[in-house]
């Protein structure tokens, strides 16, 4: 079986989808030696890149040596390398593409929805799936209807006079990732001249209550070969007197997650690891997680709220699958073994059956 792995993308989290996307790819070419990378550039281009490709690579855009691709669709779709003078152009040759793309069309389906009209099996969310973990606004409304425990949050705008809970406020892209974009403010007037001086928050924005007494914990969960709980990890911040997780503490050291401080296990107090993990389960069914995602919570000693899901976590959240441990090469085959078994999306033309176009009187008269 030859894997594919996408990475990169026009996207704030390009660089850690990059690092991402090389950990899969190298354990993929270790184990099988058939793995193809494939770097999605931030103009939108796609490159065949080498399986044993290192970060310091992408540092000037595309590697040396990489071959350009185009994706196309229909029913003979798929990645296509153009030919020489002397040679055709040729398919590549894909069973499976394990998804390693954080953030923007990555991450919001969009990238999702070109794969599956090129009839490409894919690990990770669904378009559906994506699009409600990428939109804040949309996931806390289905946590509230499904009755868990979230922070109020609001849509934040020009025209927005009030949010019903008080200040100090935290700002969120309503589209994006978990630490890109975040901003702390003392008051409402504050908020909204960040919707200008922002640019992450262009697009949307969401506001919470800040709360400097939580602190984030996080869980894994896989779907295949069943649902799966990692163990609970509360990252930690580099530091102390910081207001928020940014994205330092998250991502900057060499390895992404797997070298961030954190506490792994959690300590958390009695009852809220079950609280913890019951929500995870629900939320598996009511956001569509599909593949290994990571759901972010916050929590003190007595409350636990849902804070958000990333449907293709940084590392693909390799390092908290330590009870029982999970060896990365394991992870994989499994995303590519669920990405063919259980596609993405099947499309059906059931029920065009052509009644209606004999049905129908001529287009002119419909314009009468």
């Amino acid at each position: 079986m030859t894997v594919g792995v996408l990475f990169g993308g026009p996207s704030p989290e390009h660089d850690i989808s990059i690092l991402t996307g090389l950990l899969a790819l190298r354990e993929l070419h270790r184990g099988h030696g058939e793995a193809v990378g494939i770097y999605w550039t931030k103009a939108g281009d796609f490159f065949q890149v080498a399986s044993t490709s290192e970060a310091e690579a992408f540092l000037e855009g595309v590697p040396k040596g990489s071959s350009e691709l185009s994706l196309r669709l229909g029913a003979e779709g798929g990645f296509f390398a153009a030919g020489g003078r002397l040679s055709k152009e040729r398919r590549l040759d894909l069973h499976v593409l394990i998804m390693a793309t954080h953030g923007g069309p990555g991450e919001d389906g969009t990238i999702q929805a070109a794969l599956d009209l090129a009839g490409i099996a894919y690990s990770g969310p669904s378009v559906a799936g994506a699009a409600i973990g990428m939109d804040k606004w949309a996931f806390s409304s289905l946590v509230a209807q499904a009755g868990l425990t979230s922070l109020p949050r609001a849509l934040l705008t020009h025209d927005t006079t009030e949010v019903g809970f008080d200040g100090p406020y935290i700002l969120k892209p309503r589209f994006g990732g978990s630490s890109i974009g975040i901003d702390v403010v003392a008051d409402l007037t504050t908020a909204k001249a960040r919707l200008v001086t922002n640019v992450h928050l262009a697009r949307g924005c969401v506001v919470e209550p800040f709360r400097a007494d939580l602190t984030d914990v996080q869980i894994a969960v896989r779907t295949f070969p069943r649902v799966e709980l990692s163990a609970i990890e509360k990252p930690l911040r580099r530091a102390p007197d910081a207001e928020i997780l940014d994205y330092r503490d998250k991502y900057v050291g060499g390895e992404g997650m797997v070298s961030a401080p954190r506490e792994l296990p959690a300590q958390l107090p009695a009852g809220q690891s079950d609280a913890l993990e019951a929500a995870a389960r629900r939320i598996v069914d009511i956001a569509l997680v599909r593949g290994v995602a990571r759901i972010d919570f916050l929590a003190n000693e007595s409350e636990l709220y849902v804070n958000e899901v990333n449907t293709i976590p940084g590392s693909l959240s390799k390092h908290l699958f330590v009870t029982p441990p999970l060896a990365f090469s394991q992870l994989l085959d499994d995303l590519a073994t669920e990405a063919l078994e259980r596609p993405a999306h099947r499309y059906s033309a059931a029920g065009a059956d052509g009644l209606v176009l004999r049905s129908a009187s001529s287009i002119s008269s419909k314009l009468a």
